[in-house]
């Protein structure tokens, strides 16, 4: 699978389009919050972002990866876990906002077109595999490398699992049933992880 770096790797000038790269993903972030993903488009983009629709494709090759973009950068922001002390704190902090992140309806509906993209794209598959999914699990992932480096989590159980159980419960409940992502599933999943580890 190749990086994110090998996916888009670095161009003569990159510094100098930044604030045109930011206007893009702003301008994409704001539309869809009108209009939704439905009615976005390129064009659309760069008329709001006062660019053109060339410079939006030596970028990104669709309007889906501009999405894709634009939300991998909030999740960035606003999930970050600073270390709690302990893994029944770290993963409750991390859940209870990664869930209150993605019960937002504009981002409800922005992961449920990523991922019906992604259905249908098998080149947008892989980058949204490489550059949105796994991004978010190794973030997930420092809560359990946390915990194992403290004794915490034993060696027996398998992180890549527990990542699974709560990352599969998040999309479930994103695409296939209309139940709550609130903090009391979040702490539904601290109380069987941590039960899992230690009982």
């Amino acid at each position: 699978m190749a990086s994110v770096n090998e996916l888009a790797p670095p161009r003569p000038g990159r510094k100098r389009s930044e604030a045109s790269r930011q206007a893009i993903l702003t301008a994409a972030a704001d539309l869809i919050a009108e209009m939704g993903y439905g009615a976005l488009t390129i064009e659309k983009i760069a008329q709001r972002a006062g660019t053109g629709k060339q410079t939006i494709y030596r970028w990104w090759p669709s309007k889906a990866d501009v999405v894709m973009e634009a939300l991998a950068a909030k999740a960035d922001l606003q999930l970050q876990v600073p270390d709690g002390g302990s893994l029944e704190a770290d993963l409750r902090t991390a859940l209870r906002a990664s869930f209150a992140l993605a019960r937002k309806p504009e981002v409800t509906d922005l992961l449920r077109a990523l991922m019906a993209e992604a259905m249908i794209d098998p080149a947008f598959a892989e980058r949204f595999l490489a550059q949105f999914l796994h991004r978010r699990r190794r973030a997930l992932r420092v809560v359990f490398d946390r915990a194992v480096e403290r004794g915490d989590l034993p060696p027996a159980v398998p992180v890549d699992t527990l990542l699974d159980v709560v990352l599969g419960t998040l999309w479930y409940r994103v695409m296939a049933v209309p139940a709550p992502l609130d903090d009391t599933l979040a702490d539904e999943l601290v109380a069987l992880i941590t039960g899992a580890a230690f009982g």
